[in-house]
């Protein structure tokens, strides 16, 4: 035990070292962002990809592909927080259901799009019970299988009657409790400019990303780039509320994650827009029809 706590302490005192060697380098002017020591800072990259994502690989069935609109200009920045289309940012534990967080997200936000209420729901009901589409609860799991699960359930509960519990659980789905359903999904091609016109037209959408670099798992604030981001290996899947540019022209994408509200700007992270891809924002993105 005591082994343990020795290495949790190295682990936790290399991340600090890590961490403030890179806010240095911030206040130089060579990153855009700044780090912050958060409640992973013992755990080590694998422990913490076990635990803190679960984004699985990507599915292969055929489904609805994005059509881009072809008239008309969209926003230089949208933000669906201020429009009533995203709820308070929640935390998934240690349970790899970021998937079920993301899936979640982007249908509030379709609901509130067709019905005018702003409803809470839950993310347990699909770690419990979409298994038999190919999602593993707190092993992981994907946005797609999500939204085929509530299509064919014809519903999903709310999350005041099935509340988050961070593990895997008999299913318990109630139908009188049902707030949502969903009659489709739609699959955004692989272009930042898509998900730009998708999020400008749509509201909120579920993306993957890659988040296995320190940089963004004890990120804090500011525009956050990541060279050794992959665009191909995604990790993480989160939401994308809105997007925008900064005085600088330094373009962002506004994105919601499922870590609470002490990790990064009050739960939010800001990433870098139109720098080809990083972390593969664009690779994976899919919205769910109501």
């Amino acid at each position: 035990m005591q082994d343990e706590e020795g290495q949790k302490r190295a682990v936790w005192e290399n991340n600090r070292k890590m961490i403030e060697l890179h806010n240095e380098d911030y206040t130089k002017g060579k990153h855009g962002f700044h780090l912050e020591m958060n409640a992973f800072g013992d755990l080590t990259n694998i422990e913490f990809r076990q635990l803190m994502t679960g984004f699985q690989s990507m599915g292969t069935k055929e489904m609805n592909v994005f059509q881009e609109p072809l008239l008309g200009d969209v926003p230089k920045s949208v933000d669906w927080r201020n429009l009533s289309y995203v709820t308070p940012v929640k935390d998934q534990g240690q349970c790899s259901s970021c998937w079920a967080f993301s899936a979640v997200g982007s249908l509030e936000g379709q609901i509130f799009r067709k019905t005018g209420q702003l409803i809470s729901l839950s993310e347990q009901n699909l770690v419990d019970c979409s298994w038999s589409y190919g999602n593993i609860g707190c092993f992981g799991g994907l946005m797609e299988y999500a939204f085929r699960y509530v299509k064919e359930n014809r519903g999903l509960d709310t999350r005041v009657s099935y509340p988050y519990e961070a593990r895997n659980g008999p299913c318990r789905y109630d139908p009188k409790n049902s707030a949502a359903n969903v009659t489709d999904f739609v699959k955004i091609p692989i272009s930042e400019d898509a998900l730009m016109k998708a999020v400008a037209t749509v509201g909120p959408i579920s993306v993957g990303v890659d988040s296995h670099h320190h940089s963004f798992r004890f990120y804090k604030g500011g525009m956050y780039y990541e060279p050794h981001c992959s665009s191909s290996n995604l990790d993480h899947a989160v939401l994308v509320v809105g997007y925008g540019e900064e005085s600088d022209g330094n373009k962002y994408w506004m994105v919601k994650n499922s870590w609470g509200q002490g990790w990064g700007m009050n739960g939010y992270i800001k990433m870098a827009r139109d720098r080809n891809n990083n972390c593969g924002i664009a690779t994976y993105a899919i919205y769910p029809t109501v």
